[in-house]
């Protein structure tokens, strides 16, 4: 596959890495079988709970006036900028070889987007990141897609693609399984693509040169995160990539999540803090044997009220880490 002028891709080394009891089913059924039975419910209740996030989510983009969003920019460090208007965050190189962005937020966004891109450099769009699948981060694939390459983990590409056929719009045309390289604008951009946390395609995006990276929704800074376990994703995996993420991010770095404020390893700590106590109520009410109406209603400790979000409040919070954590 032939690519843009100023710029060369290459693949580096891989980067490791009782409802039956209630009813009485306990005493009388095979233990494969309540096994089987048990996984099938935990899948029903982790598809409803994916899917009525992703409505919710759709509810929100149809009533949202994107007429009214401004697209904010702001310096990270040297030609790395991070643009926030509605949905994820966008990473920017601009460069004398032209521009980069990780992800895309809504397709209604893209000529604002674009607009605000041409005033931090006029050189043409050349590529085009997703970190994960999710609209809020790909809605703008289709229109920027028309001229620039996009690449993804191969799993964003699978669950984007609506049906048969290769040439939809908006899809990746370049993807990966473990990690790639992108050398442009004088660095080299890797993506590398974590285990099953917020989704089954997560990627982090370090731009090596100035020491900038771009979480997705590996990290919500200051909020609680989704994790969408319909799209494969993963309670205990998303706690464990964030904290091999603050084993190996340099003490320096400047970290823009997927939502929320421009960061560094102070509030990617202080995420991980939440995650570990706010799972581990959670876990141990299970093993109390408390009901999800139980903990919902007991709530979480006072210091962490702060982190609720319109989409993801402390109830919705408590949901996922109760679906996700009593998961067969």
């Amino acid at each position: 596959m032939s690519c843009p002028e100023g710029a060369r891709l290459k693949a580096p080394p891989q980067f490791s890495h009782s409802l039956l009891t209630r009813r009485g089913f306990s005493r009388t059924m095979p233990e494969e079988t309540k096994s089987i039975m048990n996984r099938r419910i935990s899948l029903k209740t982790s598809i409803l709970l994916g899917s009525s996030f992703l409505a919710l989510a759709a509810s929100a983009r149809a009533q949202q006036d994107f007429s009214k969003v401004e697209i904010k920019a702001t310096q990270v460090s040297k030609n790395i900028y991070m643009l926030e208007g509605a949905g994820g965050n966008i990473g920017v190189s601009a460069g004398p070889e032209g521009i980069l962005i990780v992800d895309d937020q809504f397709a209604p966004l893209a000529p604002k987007i674009e607009a605000a891109l041409k005033q931090l450099n006029p050189g043409k769009l050349k590529f085009v990141l997703n970190t994960h699948h999710h609209g809020d981060h790909t809605g703008g694939n289709p229109h920027f897609g028309r001229e620039a390459h996009i690449i993804a983990h191969t799993n964003v590409r699978k669950r984007l693609r609506k049906g048969p056929g290769e040439s939809q719009p908006g899809l990746p045309i370049i993807t990966f399984d473990d990690s790639l390289s992108v050398h442009f604008n004088g660095e080299e951009i890797k993506m590398l693509h974590v285990g099953p946390g917020h989704t089954d395609g997560d990627s982090i995006v370090h731009f090596t040169g100035a020491n900038v990276l771009h979480m997705g929704d590996s990290f919500f800074s200051g909020r609680f995160p989704n994790i969408d376990l319909a799209g494969g994703g993963d309670v205990r995996g998303f706690i464990r990539n964030v904290e091999e993420g603050l084993k190996k991010i340099p003490a320096d770095a400047k970290i823009i999540p997927g939502h929320g404020p421009l960061s560094t390893l102070k509030e990617m700590r202080e995420f991980h803090a939440m995650l570990v106590e706010t799972s581990g109520v959670v876990e141990k009410a299970v093993a109390a044997g408390k009901t999800l109406d139980q903990i919902q209603a007991e709530g979480l400790p006072e210091k962490w009220k702060g982190w609720a979000a319109p989409m993801i409040n402390a109830s919705r919070w408590l949901e996922i880490l109760y679906r996700g954590l009593t998961r067969k």
